[in-house]
Parts: C-alpha cells; structure tokens; sequence
C-alpha cells in the first residue's frame, strides 16, 4: 500500500467520522426543536386549566358551557353566547369565503390572461398583509353603514317574511352584527384560502388537462373531474387553515359584531365571539372569578380549534387513503 492510497484512507476515515458527528448533532437538534414545540404547547394547556380551573370548579364545566348568562356584577358567567357567535360568524364566513376562493383560484389558474395572473395574484395576497384591525376600523365605518343601508333592508324584505328561514333574518337593520362579522371574515380568509388553492391547482400535470380537453371536456369538466380530484387534499388543507383563522380572529370582529353577550335567532343582531370577548374585557375585569372565567373562554377555543384541526387531519389521511388506494 502506498503512502498516497493510505493518506486517502486516513482522509476517507476522518470525513466518515466528522459526518457521524454532524449527523448525529443534527439529529440532536432537530429533536430538541419538536420537543421544545411539544413543550410550550403543554404549557399554554396547563397555563390554561390552571387560570380556568376557578371558574370551572365554581360553574362546572357543562354548566359553564350550556349557560349563556354572563353577568360581572352579580358574578355569573356562562360561554354558550360567546361559542354560538364564534361557530356562527366563522360558519358564515366560510359559506361566503370558499366560493369566492375557488372562484378566484380557478380564474387565476385557468382563465386569466397571462399578464394578469401575476398581479392579481399579488392583489390577493396582500390582503392577508393588512392588519386586522384595519379591517375592524373599515368595517366599521365603511362597511357596516354599507350592510345598514343596502343590504340588510334587502335581505329583510326578500327572505324575512318566509315561514322558518325568516327568524334568521328579524329585527331592524342595525349595521353591526353577526352577519357583518361573517362578512369581515369571509374577506380576511379569501387570501389564505385561495392562495392555497390556487398552488395546488398549478400542480396538476398539464398533461391531464390536455388530455382531457382532447377528449372533448369542456373547462367546467376539466376543473371539477381532474383538477379538483387530483389536487382535493390541498383544497381541504386550505379550507381547513381558512376556518382556523376565522375561530381564533379578534379585533376584526370586536368591532363590527355588536359585542352583546346574548343568542339571537336573526343573524343580523348584535353578538360576541370568545375572542371578541377577551379583547373587550380581560383588561377590565375584577375579582379573581372573572378573570378566570375570561381564561375558561379561552381553553374553550383552544378545545374548538383542536377539534376542528383532528377533524382536518382525519379527513386527510381518509383522503390520502383513497388517494393510495
């Protein structure tokens, strides 16, 4: 063996050990970084219990749940108003949202000019870059006297006076409300979720589409029999992080949704969200068992959102399983 052929050897043997290392470093610290995610999300969750458990022991937690009775002065406190505006107000932005999402996923991706796509690509997305609270000021002094004047005589006149449907729609035309906080959302998640879409639509092989239009598919059968079976995981994930935003949203719909800690039949009467609720009073409250019920508001959202992600999550591997299978 010569000296040459042992110094590479020797060389070889060195790298080999200083990428065992490094692999092994490497390793190291990426375990490091998802235990330390495990960690703080534990301690958000015993932060939570802990603040709540007050209230929870106090009210019980079935109780507190199914009461809609909040009261500071008399030290009553109940989260059924706060979690009906929230599923409300994000139930009816994505109604509006998805739509208008795909609509204009589907536009960009399929039948814009190529010129446009780029800038109103850009457009959209930069609505996800305006503040929140820039929506809430907008909202409510552009938006809401818009909804008072137009829209909400409209929908009182057409649809309040149909048999069931019409409860949904009483009461005066106040502007502020669930439905405008609905409205808010919707156009807060358009960003979020079209952005989303619009990606995975660019994913689908052009091939397929071709293929397809050979075949004589007009584009209405070319998005919804290839470009939405192929890209639905997408789709739902996207849908999914839209409706996280809409739950967990707050200075947006403090100002525009009346904040009245009560249920209504008429979505056009004012209401509350949990976050809405936090906004408006935890700097405010007084005595421990408000303050605590604040903080069961906020383990009750932490619950509704984990629900609504294990339900996503579930979906998409049902999905991915149909998709492998």
């Amino acid at each position: 063996m010569t000296a040459e052929t042992v110094r590479v050897t020797r060389v070889s043997a060195e790298r080999g050990r200083a990428g065992a290392i490094g692999d092994s470093v490497f390793r190291a610290l990426t375990f490091l970084f998802a235990l330390l995610v495990l960690l703080i999300l534990g301690g958000v969750i015993v932060s939570l219990i802990a603040g709540a458990w007050p209230a929870l022991r106090t009210f019980g937690f079935f109780r507190f749940v199914a009461s809609e009775v909040w009261n500071p002065v008399t030290q009553q406190f109940g989260a059924l108003a706060a979690i009906y505006g929230t599923l409300v107000t994000s139930a009816i932005a994505m109604l509006i949202g998805i739509p208008v999402a795909f609509g204009v996923a589907v536009f960009i991706t399929e039948i814009s000019p190529i010129w446009l796509k780029r800038p109103l690509a850009t457009m959209i997305e930069l609505l996800a870059a305006i503040p929140s609270i820039i929506y809430g000021i907008w909202g409510l002094f552009v938006f809401a006297p818009f909804i008072q004047q137009y829209v909400q005589p409209a929908i009182i006149d057409s649809l309040g006076n149909i048999p069931g449907v019409g409860a949904l729609f009483a009461g005066p035309p106040l502007g502020i409300g669930i439905l405008t906080a609905g409205f808010i959302l919707a156009i807060m998640v358009l960003p979020f979720i079209s952005a989303i879409m619009r990606d995975v639509f660019e994913t689908v092989p052009p091939m397929l589409k071709e293929s397809a239009y050979g075949l004589g598919a007009t584009r209405t059968e070319v998005v919804w029999q290839v470009v939405l079976p192929f890209t639905r995981i997408g789709v739902v994930g996207g849908i999914m992080l839209g409706l996280g935003r809409a739950l967990g949203e707050t200075m947006a719909v403090t100002f525009v949704i009346g904040n009245a800690h009560r249920i209504s039949a008429s979505i056009l009467q004012p209401g509350t969200t949990i976050s809405a609720s936090l906004a408006n009073e935890f700097t405010e409250a007084f005595g421990d068992l408000y303050r605590s019920s604040l903080i069961a508001l906020g383990l009750i959202l932490f619950i509704i959102t984990f629900i609504v992600l294990a339900i996503a999550k579930m979906m998409l591997l049902r999905l991915q399983k149909q998709a492998g299978g």
